[in-house]
């Protein structure tokens, strides 16, 4: 790093040697230390799915499946409040210290869920855990798209999003033991899967004390300096492992020094300067929100209303339909940064979209079995699954560095809001009524939605593949602006 003969001005190589890395140990413990948030997000949403038969047998909570429908739909909203609310602090405290708060605020509300006593109380117990998760996807999101580099980036995204689903394999297997009666009595066991579940968060705060602040966000905030020395230590890491390191394949870049993005220039980067990008991640977030939660929170009580199964038995049905969902990013990962970003996504988003037409369409006409819904629906998500992590991963690439976080949780947030509060209720509402065809609009729908993000990422979509992300979206502060 050096100063420029502009005061104002100054020139690092950062973004350059963090993307020669070779893959290391530091890479694996980033990943491993912030990907775990998805692992425990697909065990929260999981276990709320797979629990949903016993919650409403509970006698001391006895929730309707309309109730059901709007605690998930709690679930989201809190989501969607904290991921703006902690989207606007990482792009102007740091990730790090995000990583903390937002962990702690998880831990906490999904202990207490253990403990709720009513509807109200289940609630704001899911209301808040969804805050926490929410803060979670902007601040990790951000931070993993800076520190993995450029070559790999695309397919580490993937996998690190994908994980949700090995969570949401730990919490059907969970949900078959604490709802099975000859093992606990299943009032206690849900209450206890949550409790257990929170407090798991205790290892994760442990695993995440040795990471670094983003070099990348500490470049971009004035405080190159400080990103120097992290990226200098982590060389020293990796070369100590690797060996002598790869030189840089692109020179260093000159920035300007100044504060956090405002709200004014956040608006107008977003749909002035990149409205195309705005377009496409609105899109297929919200295309892809609305397909997952209207199908996944529900499809506990479509099992126990349709299929006469067992509340105790539905985690059986939910493994492997998230084995299918974690299985799509990791063997289709790679293809993102190889094939690239703009035919992978349409492929994923419209297979996704024209399998679930077909299913939906066979579940009215009763051609399906339970275990041939899952097979379906196991085949579907395999690609959906793909699709859903390549929306953050586009929404990350799309804007500035400087507000990067702030882009994530306000295209999350718009999105979930959009597809996914309303997905769980209108789902919830149209199993009440008990009939298949009712059902099948909903199905339709969500394939409908798929199908036009494929559509809008033909059109709009742009190779980020390989490239640096001060190139793909210049930085607020470039001297080049």
């Amino acid at each position: 790093m050096r100063d420029t003969p502009n005061s104002g001005q100054f020139s690092t190589d950062v973004p350059a040697r963090l993307d020669r890395l070779p893959w290391s140990g530091f890479h694996w413990r980033v990943v491993i230390a912030l990907g775990i948030t998805w692992i425990l997000d697909g065990l929260e949403v999981t276990l709320v799915g797979s629990l949903a038969g016993a919650i409403h047998q509970s006698p001391s909570l006895a929730l309707t499946e309309t109730q059901i429908g709007l605690t998930a739909s709690a679930y989201l909203v809190g989501a969607v409040a904290g991921a703006l609310g902690f989207g606007w602090l990482a792009d102007r405290i740091g990730r790090r210290r995000l990583f903390f708060i937002t962990l702690i605020v998880y831990m906490l509300a999904s202990i207490a869920t253990g403990f709720a006593w009513d509807f109200w109380t289940f609630a704001l117990c899911r209301m808040l855990t969804g805050a926490g998760i929410g803060g979670e996807y902007a601040a990790v999101n951000s931070a993993i798209q800076e520190l993995i580099p450029a070559r790999l980036r695309g397919r580490v995204d993937l996998y690190v999003n994908g994980t949700f689903w090995g969570g949401a394999a730990i919490g059907a297997i969970t949900s078959l033991v604490v709802l099975d009666p000859a093992i606990i009595d299943p009032e206690i066991g849900w209450r206890a899967a949550f409790i257990v579940g929170g407090a798991l968060s205790l290892v994760v705060l442990l695993l995440r004390r040795h990471l670094p602040e983003s070099p990348r966000w500490l470049m971009l905030h004035g405080k190159p300096e400080e990103g120097e020395r992290i990226v200098s230590a982590i060389e020293r890491d990796v070369a100590a492992e690797k060996g002598p390191l790869p030189p840089t394949t692109y020179g260093p870049t000159v920035l300007n020094r100044r504060g956090a993005a405002s709200l004014a220039e956040i608006w107008h980067t977003m749909f002035r300067t990149h409205r195309d990008r705005a377009i496409l991640g609105l899109t297929l977030m919200s295309c892809q929100a609305f397909c997952y939660n209207a199908v996944f929170f529900t499809y506990a009580l479509v099992l126990t209303k349709f299929y006469a199964t067992p509340a105790h038995h539905v985690g059986w049905f939910m493994l492997p339909f998230a084995l299918g969902n974690l299985a799509g990013p990791l063997v289709l990962g790679r293809f993102f940064d190889t094939i690239g970003r703009r035919q992978m996504i349409t492929a994923t988003y419209g297979l996704a979209g024209l399998l679930m037409a077909a299913t939906g369409f066979a579940f009215a006409q009763g051609w399906l079995s339970a275990w041939e819904q899952t097979a379906a629906w196991t085949l579907i998500f395999f690609f959906a699954s793909a699709a859903a992590s390549a929306a953050y991963l586009t929404v990350g690439e799309s804007f500035p560095l400087e507000m990067r976080a702030m882009a994530i949780a306000l295209f999350y947030a718009i999105g979930t809001a959009v597809g996914g509060v309303v997905g769980p209720t209108l789902f919830g509402w149209l199993i009440s009524g008990g009939e298949r065809g009712d059902i099948m609009w909903g199905y339709l729908i969500a394939a409908a939605l798929m199908l036009v993000a494929a559509a809008t990422e033909w059109r709009l979509g742009f190779a980020a593949e390989g490239r640096s992300l001060e190139d793909v979206s210049t930085p607020l502060s470039s001297a080049e602006r």
